[in-house]
């Protein structure tokens, strides 16, 4: 025999109270025998009890929202049964509601509503709905029994969660089911006492009803129909790519139905499991899922743990003192007291210094706990034993469950490794030696963003998912850089288990967020399609959707968005950038930013500052990371100079060349941005902070290429007749290096702590002399590479490898989260 139990939403409409007979008449047909449980439809029970509040407090209105109430039956009988055959069923309903009518009426005559009278009250919403079913399934050929749990369930006399009396029951069971064949449908979360007083269950008190009739009757199986596909990973309002749990044992069903999956109440689920009945969880929305079974062994399974649940809002309570070291009886003490208070303790935890002891407590707990604390250790809180008594408020709980974990090492790294990578800070931690539950307390507003971080990293095949907040899309490297990512995308899913999802972007006119993922292939429509543009209301929306692995790429020159980077590095998003200005500004500047970075473990990534594609800066790293000393740096830095020094030749006038660079992209809307070297400067500049010196923007000695008149110019046509003018003495410099057999390069200089910069001549043993195009060469002199420096060569310049640079900075970050 098999045991049906289907809740509110299963049975909370037309339609889907048909789907629940359509399932019925379905196990019919190979079964001649059938219990099934039915809730209260949906919201019918939240509804009765503030009716009955309202009754208690003699607000009249009450009979109006009843009314209410009674209408929704009478449409769903409307609904479910033909014309010919509704008054029988109207009139069967319409005398439960004037029972109802009269008990509210006491109700607001003595203006209180006791747990008695509540359990009666409540339990109309179950006589209701299982009356209507059960008729229903008469009317269409099936059947059918209306069955009062009151009349099979008996229990004491504790209202609201009475206690069940299984000698008594289990009898009454075997004897109703053994007298008749057909569909029993019992009313759930009901019962009676000695007396035939209605009393109700608790909460979970429908799947309790169908576990105590599986148990009573040893069912093959109990099926719970709800409306979703079984237990799942996650929460999949919360983790949108949870997925059902095909197996699962008795134990992982409780730590994780404790902790928040609301699918099940696996404590009253208890007599079924003691029976070793299995539970199978299925939709009914989705009647052809096969659901999960809760059974007394786990499944096999590729993965480590089982699921992830959470309890959303908890308080902390932590006790101190050094009174209580080494004292016994100080946590008898402390939990005896809570014990007598009714107070539910959801989570210990103790160091082992025994200094404190720190539980967590429903919120509206919180205050009467301070107090019974405060009471019951009054003399050692006068005589100094315990120091403080502290309640944390706005905390969450997430627990990482499963039998797997056992047999599996890495478990506990994996989780506090991921919540670190996030910047999600652990309060408390409490794991038992079963190895079934490794529970952590954090911050409230960090609960999604842990769900979906940890949930990617012991589940996911789909591999990390980086969320990308992008500036400056529609400049030159910011759609460069989308491009790349659109092509790459499919790649580096199928080969790299990365993802790739660009969540906001914002420019100058126009911003955008999608916490979805804007779709790459219309980002262009996106972005125009936002909204005005604020950068600051960009930073707090992206600081306030708290996703996990969230990466700022700043793909702009702009001065205005470096002034946000501390703000974004402090609130645990990393940043990659092109954007030179935040590391050549100030010193203070620049120890802040990668001070903040390593507080918040985050990535502060600028490869791409220096050399655009070439790994420079990585290089460095790696040089002095492996204990090596930088003698010297010698670098051509400048894409545009070394394209114009390259292409500078007798017989070309150099703002000839400077205005061929200009068309190729080489260059800055106004040259002289180039040409100051002030570009350079920056550059030589944070390779030298690199290596640890303290500089600042002003220690760089410049030898300056263009003269005052030049950069005085008020405007770029102006600049290009001044250089006009200064022809001569360019083509003085080009010729002299000529006639010795040499070449012009614009050289980037860090040598006994100090940074130049300036034009030189250079003839052919220089590792410089045979530079082309836009190529950049960087040579550092180190302890280990004396007499060959290390060179570094290629393209330094140009929207495709600066934002291929940047590119390869967002895929070196997926290894840093994983």
């Amino acid at each position: 025999m098999k045991v049906l139990k289907f809740g509110g939403t299963s049975v909370g409409t037309v339609e889907s109270i048909s789907q629940v007979i359509e399932i019925i008449q379905g196990k019919m047909k190979t079964s001649q025998k059938l219990a099934v449980v039915f809730s209260a439809m949906g919201g019918v029970t939240n509804r009765l009890i503030e009716i009955g509040q309202m009754a208690a407090q003699g607000d009249m209105d009450y009979a109006e929202h009843l009314h209410s109430l009674e209408e929704r039956h009478f449409n769903a009988i409307r609904g479910l049964i033909g014309v010919k055959h509704q008054s029988s069923l109207i009139a069967k309903v319409k005398v439960i509601i004037n029972e109802i009518e009269d008990l509210l009426r006491g109700i607001s005559l003595i203006r209180d509503i006791s747990p008695r009278t509540m359990d009666l009250l409540l339990s109309f919403g179950e006589r209701l709905s299982t009356t209507i079913i059960s008729e229903t399934l008469v009317s269409r050929g099936t059947e059918a029994h209306f069955i009062d749990a009151r009349n099979w369930i008996k229990t004491d006399s504790l209202f609201n969660r009475a206690t069940v009396d299984y000698e008594q029951t289990n009898s009454r069971i075997r004897e109703g089911i053994n007298s008749q064949d057909g569909v029993f449908c019992v009313t759930g979360f009901i019962a009676s006492d000695a007396h035939g007083i209605t009393t109700t269950l608790g909460r979970g008190g429908s799947d309790y009803t169908a576990s105590i009739i599986g148990a009573a009757v040893n069912a093959e199986i109990v099926e719970i129909w709800t409306d979703v596909n079984g237990m799942m990973t996650a929460d999949p309002r919360k983790v949108k790519k949870a997925f059902t749990v095909p197996e699962i044992s008795y134990s992982e069903a409780m730590e994780l139905s404790h902790f928040g999956a609301k699918v099940i109440y696996p404590p009253s689920l208890t007599p079924a499991f003691r029976n070793k009945i299995p539970v199978q969880i299925l939709n009914t929305f989705n009647a052809e899922h096969p659901g999960t079974i809760v059974s007394e062994k786990s499944g096999s399974s590729a993965y480590s743990i089982t699921g992830i649940s959470s309890i959303d809002s908890i308080s902390l309570v932590n006790l101190m003192g050094n009174g209580m070291i080494g004292v016994a009886g100080v946590s008898a003490k402390l939990f005896g007291l809570l014990a007598e208070h009714h107070i539910s303790v959801i989570l210990i935890s103790q160091a082992s210094s025994e200094h404190s002891i720190c539980f967590a407590i429903q919120p509206e707990d919180a205050e009467n706990v301070k107090q019974i604390i405060q009471t019951g250790f009054k003399y050692e809180f006068e005589n100094g034993e315990i120091d403080q008594l502290v309640v944390q408020e706005n905390l969450s709980i997430l627990a990482v469950v499963g039998e797997g974990m056992k047999a599996s090492t890495g478990t506990s790294g994996k989780l506090f490794s991921v919540l670190g990578r996030n910047g999600i800070n652990v309060v408390a931690i409490a794991q038992g030696s079963s190895e079934l539950n490794i529970s952590v307390v954090i911050s409230k507003k960090d609960i999604s963003k842990a769900l979906n971080a940890i949930h990617e990293r012991f589940f996911e095949a789909e591999g990390t998912t980086l969320n990308l907040f992008i500036a400056g899309p529609t400049g030159l490297i910011g759609r460069t850089l989308l491009s790349q990512i659109n092509t790459q995308s499919a790649y580096l899913k199928a080969n790299k288990n990365l993802n790739i999802r660009i969540v906001g972007l914002v420019n100058s006119r126009k911003m955008t967020i999608d916490k979805e993922g804007i779709d790459l292939g219309q980002w262009k429509a996106a972005a125009e399609a936002g909204t005005p543009a604020d950068l600051p209301a960009f930073v707090e929306d992206m600081k306030d959707l708290n996703l996990p692995n969230s990466v700022f790429v700043d793909s702009t020159a702009n001065k205005d968005i470096v002034k946000f980077y501390a703000n974004i590095l402090s609130s645990n998003i990393s940043i990659i950038t092109p954007n030179k200005v935040a590391n050549s500004g100030a010193q203070a500047q620049y120890d802040e930013l990668k001070n903040l970075a390593r507080k918040h473990n985050v990535q502060f990534l600028y490869e791409t500052n220096v050399g655009a594609g070439l790994p420079i800066i990585n290089t460095l790293q790696g040089l002095i990371n492996s204990g090596d000393v930088i003698h010297e740096i010698e670098a051509v830095l400048s894409g545009t100079l070394a394209y114009i020094f390259n292409n500078f030749e007798v017989g070309r006038s150099f703002l000839e060349v400077v205005q061929e660079a200009k068309a190729k992209g080489f260059t800055e809307p106004d040259p002289r941005e180039d040409l100051s070297g002030t570009d350079v400067a920056r550059k030589i500049l944070i390779l030298a902070r690199e290596t640890g010196l303290s500089l600042e923007p002003e220690d760089v000695t410049i030898t300056h290429l263009l003269n005052d008149a030049c950069m005085e110019a008020p405007d770029v046509e102006t600049f290009y007749e001044e250089l006009i003018k200064d022809n001569g003495r360019f083509e003085r410099m080009i010729e002299d290096a000529r006639s010795r057999g040499e070449v012009l390069r614009y050289i980037a200089r860090l040598k006994d702590g100090k940074a130049k910069i300036g034009l030189e001549s250079i003839g052919k043993s220089h590792p410089f002399y045979n530079l082309s195009g836009s190529e950049n060469i960087i040579a550092f002199k180190t302890e280990r590479y004396k007499t060959y420096p290390l060179v570094v060569k290629g393209p330094g310049a140009g929207a495709e490898v600066t934002a291929m640079g940047v590119f390869a900075d967002i895929i070196s970050l997926s290894a840093y989260f994983n």
